[in-house]
Parts: C-alpha cells; structure tokens; sequence
C-alpha cells in the first residue's frame, strides 16, 4: 500500500476505534446507512468517510433518533456553520421533516389496515369458535335437532329488538 492510499480497517479495527461491536456496524450495514468497500476476499473494509458516516449515526443514535430518521438525515449534507461547525439548513431540516411526516403517515396507513383486517380475523374467528363448539356437542353425542333448536333460539335472542322484548331495553343481552 502506497502512502497515497488511505488506510482501511477491518470490521475489527474500525469497531474498536468506533468503540462499538463489529455487529453494530454489520447491522448499520445490512440497512444501508453505510457501504464499505470489500476486499478480493469478500472482507469490509472501512475509509475515513466510512468512519465519519457511522460516528455521525452513532451521535445521532445516541440523542434518541430513529435508524429511519437517521437514514433520512444521511441523505442530505451537513452545511457549514458561521461557528465553523458543521449543520444541517433550515431548507434540509424540513425536508427531513417533510419525509418523516410522510413515512409516519404511511405508517398510520398500515396500521389502520392491519386493525381492519384483525377486526375480520376476530369475526371469522368467532365464527369458527361457534362451529366448533358445534361439532364437539355432536361428537359428544348431543343430537342435531336440539343443537340446531338451541342456534336458533339464540339468533332469535340476539335480533330482538328494544320495542319487541316486552320495553324493559335489554333485547339480547
């Protein structure tokens, strides 16, 4: 290696600099914050922008930001501040809002779905609940008649209506 070339670590070596596990920056890895470069053998190995890019997630993880929120934030640069630091515009930060907003509201949207579709899943449930009682009273020798009868009552006990069951408000219950 020429003195021209950076150096580049190992998972090992960049790990203990970060002064993290080498599985935390495979996991960052595997969702997409940073991208090494792989040796002819296949191993990561990490350059000074891939040191720089997991310490940023690392001050962002360690202030309570979601790998979400942070992959956002890793889309867009740091600008120099008057102080000499380095920050992220106003124009970035909305946008970073703008896309959290959006991935929330996705979120919300999913979950809405998957509230329907527990809802359904409960219903057809139930229902098979019913037609397995069913089937263990006719395996336990309880005839057909008196269970279709017993069916029958109780449907007819739940569609009562209020004016139908003698005033006193409680039809079904």
């Amino acid at each position: 290696m020429s003195r021209d070339t950076p150096a580049l670590l190992t998972v090992r070596d960049a790990a203990l600099r970060l002064n993290v596990t080498p599985r935390t920056l495979k996991y960052y890895e595997e969702r997409g914050l940073v991208t090494p470069t792989r040796s002819e053998g296949r191993y990561r190995l990490y350059n000074e922008d891939d040191i720089e890019q997991f310490s940023r997630i690392l001050r962002l993880r360690s202030l309570g930001f979601s790998l979400h929120g942070i992959a956002e934030m890793l889309k867009r640069p740091l600008e120099s501040a008057d102080d000499g630091r380095r920050r992220y515009s106003q124009d970035s930060l909305r946008q970073i809002a703008d896309a959290l907003t959006r991935q929330i509201e996705t979120l919300d949207a999913r979950i809405a779905a998957v509230r329907r579709e527990l809802k359904e899943a409960q219903t057809v449930r139930a229902e098979l609940a019913g037609d397995l009682d069913y089937l263990g009273k006719r395996l336990a020798g309880v005839p057909a008649e008196t269970l279709i009868d017993e069916r029958l009552a109780a449907r007819k006990k739940r569609h009562k209506t209020p004016a139908s069951d003698g005033g006193d408000g409680n039809a079904g219950a």
